[in-house]
């Protein structure tokens, strides 16, 4: 048995902020390099030795969705694994970060697509999802009525390395080319994340742990109709919402802007994006998850279809676009633990389980989502007279696509908060 007074307190105190603060940065560390996916995209299709391979155009782009997609869909795998073997999580994180560098300095050396693919799109996806799933399943143990508010902190750090990498990885491929900068970035990660590591650390210390745990038998979570809701609208969300980070720079390629320009687009995203987080996952602890995913579900499609369809013919209306989206669009992730909250209750290991499977069905959007936008912009015709004429209506069925599958998943929100007020209504009618 656990003497919860020898503990560190949940929700507060010394050691539960040191590790919010440690794992905001390991996110933004993990995370900031696929949030330069766009940009490093945009220097393979515009060099030769990349760009002049078969399928090469095929290949690239799906190198970045592939390995966020690998973080996110090895939640289900690597959760109930946690879950059972608390006592591994920490050997698991130190082995992420071999990987991680181990991934990017072969990728630095190598100069075929389909090893690129490979060392960053599948081995880094790997080290990626050992780092991350331990931050998320460590954060269930530290907070409780806060978890919301942790949760939004932890993606902030994946929003705050999206600003500083972007911005920092056109300098260094123009000073040292783009080899030497992923070798760069490789190094950067074991300097950076070694001392940080050993404060990544669970509440409750492994010399406690060292014995199987059983895994949960229930599936009562399995009968919520709000869960499978969420999920809906989760997956759906993950369709539209890694279509414009990937595609940004290299749209704004078309309005002849240079190549910092370019990227401080989707620094924009992620600058907002900190603030998107955080202010979301305060929220979801005090408001209803469906009413705060519907609001801004309908909110992003509709700055979809309008500053980025028709607005964005200049810097200043792509500027404003990725503002918004940033805002609007990257706090969904904040939302996943009160989604859960009302089944889970304060069972953290069913909190992680399921969590994983939010992200795993999210990482089916961002794997898919890329072959799916690229074939919807070599498929374009081109023709002025389209509703989004920017480069003869290129990017116009991309856009459509986008605001779609929020608008969409909006929908879906709508049912599921309708379903919560009947829920909420019963209830009050019982209890008088």
């Amino acid at each position: 048995m656990l003497n919860e007074s020898s503990l560190a307190p949940v929700d507060g105190g010394t050691s539960a902020y040191s590790f919010l603060l440690a794992s905001f940065f390991v996110q933004a560390l993990v995370w900031g390099f696929q949030g330069a996916n766009g940009i490093f995209l945009d220097s393979y299709l515009t060099t030769h030795k990349y760009n002049s391979q078969p399928h090469a155009s095929t290949i690239l782009p799906v190198i970045g969705p592939l390995s966020s997609g690998i973080i996110y869909c090895s939640g289900v795998v690597l959760y109930p694994f946690y879950a059972r073997y608390p006592y591994h999580r920490r050997t698991f994180m130190w082995v992420g970060v071999a990987l991680a560098w181990a991934s990017l300095f072969s990728a630095s050396y190598v100069t075929s697509v389909v090893a690129i693919l490979l060392f960053e799109g599948v081995l880094y996806g790997i080290a990626g999802s050992f780092l991350y799933a331990c931050c998320i399943s460590y954060m269930t143990e530290w907070f409780v009525n806060k978890r919301g508010m942790a949760n939004g902190v932890i993606f902030a750090g994946t929003a705050f390395g999206g600003i500083i990498v972007p911005l920092t990885i056109p300098q260094l491929i123009k000073a040292y080319g783009l080899p030497k900068t992923i070798r760069i970035f490789s190094i950067a990660i074991v300097v950076i994340l070694v001392p940080l590591l050993p404060f990544v650390r669970p509440r409750i210390p492994d010399s406690r742990m060292h014995q199987q745990i059983p895994a949960p038998q229930s599936k009562e979570w399995m009968k919520s109709t709000t869960i499978w809701i969420a999920l809906a609208a989760n997956t759906l969300q993950g369709f539209g919402y890694f279509v414009p980070i990937v595609w940004l720079p290299t749209f704004a390629r078309e309005l002849h802007v240079t190549t910092s320009q370019a990227a401080l687009t989707v620094a924009l995203i992620n600058g907002a994006s900190v603030f998107g987080r955080i202010s979301m996952g305060y929220l979801s602890d005090v408001l209803d998850p469906f009413f705060l995913a519907m609001s801004t579900l309908l909110s992003t499609s509709l700055v979809t279809f309008v500053i980025w369809g028709l607005l964005s013919r200049n810097l200043a209306g792509l500027f404003s676009f990725g503002i918004a989206y940033g805002m609007l669009a990257s706090g969904w992730t904040s939302l996943f633990t009160a989604f859960v909250r009302p089944v889970a209750k304060e069972n953290p290991n069913l909190t992680t389980t399921l969590f994983g499977y939010f992200l795993f069905s999210r990482g089916l959007g961002n794997i898919l989502s890329t072959p799916i936008s690229s074939g919807l912009i070599t498929g374009s015709t081109v023709d002025m007279r389209k509703a989004f004429p920017l480069s003869g209506g290129k990017y116009e069925n991309v856009i459509i696509f986008v605001g779609t599958c929020f608008a969409g998943a909006a929908g879906i929100s709508l049912l599921g908060w309708a379903m919560d007020l009947r829920q909420r209504a019963r209830c009050r009618i019982s209890s008088s």
